[in-house]
């Protein structure tokens, strides 16, 4: 994988051009996607976006959401843009099996590929160009470095402030977390001075639910949360009747595992959701305590320091038992 500046002077070439991130996107797969695909427009190339799988409806609000081809529903037309593109920007993963069903397509293409991204490990033999920088706080931070140090921060438009802004501000907890740099808070100062109204995207991001999803909180927190003091760990398990009661949709369940951390003296927050077909978890920590070591080591998974998720295909109440009995291992980290 080449350094993703030696790209550069090709973004003054016109070319077909395709976005994708990981599948079910959050706040930064999709608004970094959506903030690059707002910038190549302006530079007068052709772009589609493309995503793996569905997205939740707190994110249906961002500017040009209505042009993402969802892969798994028009599965023909993204093929035929896949195969088509010039070059194909993979954003917010590390590995293609990540988007799921377009790993393949994705490997089949012959075309430039580029990785922007900041999770460990990248699968780095797949990109002809790209970065990967772990200390920074998001993808879509790093697609304004991008525009930023390609020399044409003068193409920033509004439409893609609004998505930059939605990607950094949701990986960095509203900009609590330890990877909220200066350069972060300068980055949106210079957002605001396009015009950015950061009120606008809060609002969309965060109060923007139905009833049924507080009630569903509310259920979880009283009857499906266990605190471990011993070992300064929460954990929240998800069963498929609960999801079913409270019709849950795709992002419903996001921040649910940020609320064990809330708890006092607690370091380690572990969420599982019985979804179809496989069990999905989310690892959270304060401190120095590594839960993408955690999740690769454990439950076949990965993502940041404090800040991680995992899968497993064994049943819920095989996934609880194995977490209860691993984390024995991790007291004295966990004091």
């Amino acid at each position: 994988m080449l350094s993703i500046d030696q790209f550069y002077p090709q973004l003054n070439s016109p070319a077909r051009i395709v976005v994708t991130m990981h599948q079910k996107p959050d706040g930064d797969a999709m608004g970094s996607a959506l903030g690059l695909y707002h910038f190549l427009i302006a530079m007068g190339h052709e772009v589609t976006v493309i995503s793996p799988t569905n997205w939740a409806n707190f994110l249906d609000w961002m500017p040009g959401v209505d042009t993402v081809i969802d892969f798994e529903q028009q599965r023909e037309k993204a093929l035929g843009m896949i195969q088509a593109a010039h070059v194909i920007f993979c954003l917010d993963f590390n590995v293609l099996h990540r988007t799921k069903n377009m790993e393949q397509p994705l490997l089949a293409a012959n075309c430039t590929k580029i990785l922007i991204d900041h999770h460990e490990q990248p699968q780095e033999e797949a990109f002809t160009y790209g970065i990967s920088n772990t200390a920074k706080s998001s993808t879509c931070e790093m697609v304004y470095d991008f525009i930023v140090d390609s020399g044409n921060l003068d193409k920033l438009t509004l439409p893609a402030a609004e998505c930059l802004y939605t990607g950094v501000m949701t990986d960095t907890g509203s900009f609590r977390f330890p990877a909220t740099s200066a350069g972060v808070h300068r980055m949106v100062a210079t957002l605001k001075d396009l015009g950015l109204k950061h009120t606008r995207v809060h609002d969309n991001i965060y109060d923007n639910f139905l009833e049924n999803r507080l009630r569903f909180i509310g259920y979880a927190l009283v009857n499906r949360m266990e605190v471990m003091y011993e070992y300064n760990t929460a954990l929240m398990y998800i069963t498929r009747s609960d999801l079913q009661r409270y019709n849950i949709k795709t992002g419903d369940t996001e921040g649910l595992v940020n609320y064990l951390l809330t708890i006092q003296g607690i370091r380690f927050g572990a969420l599982v959701i019985d979804r179809e077909g496989e069990r999905k978890w989310s690892f959270r920590s304060k401190g120095a305590f590594d839960v993408n070591k955690f999740a690769r080591e454990h439950f076949n998974g990965g993502g940041h320091v404090n800040a991680a998720g995992g899968g497993s295909y064994d049943s819920l109440d095989a996934n609880v038992a194995r977490f209860k009995e691993v984390i024995k291992e991790y007291q004295h980290q966990l004091q």
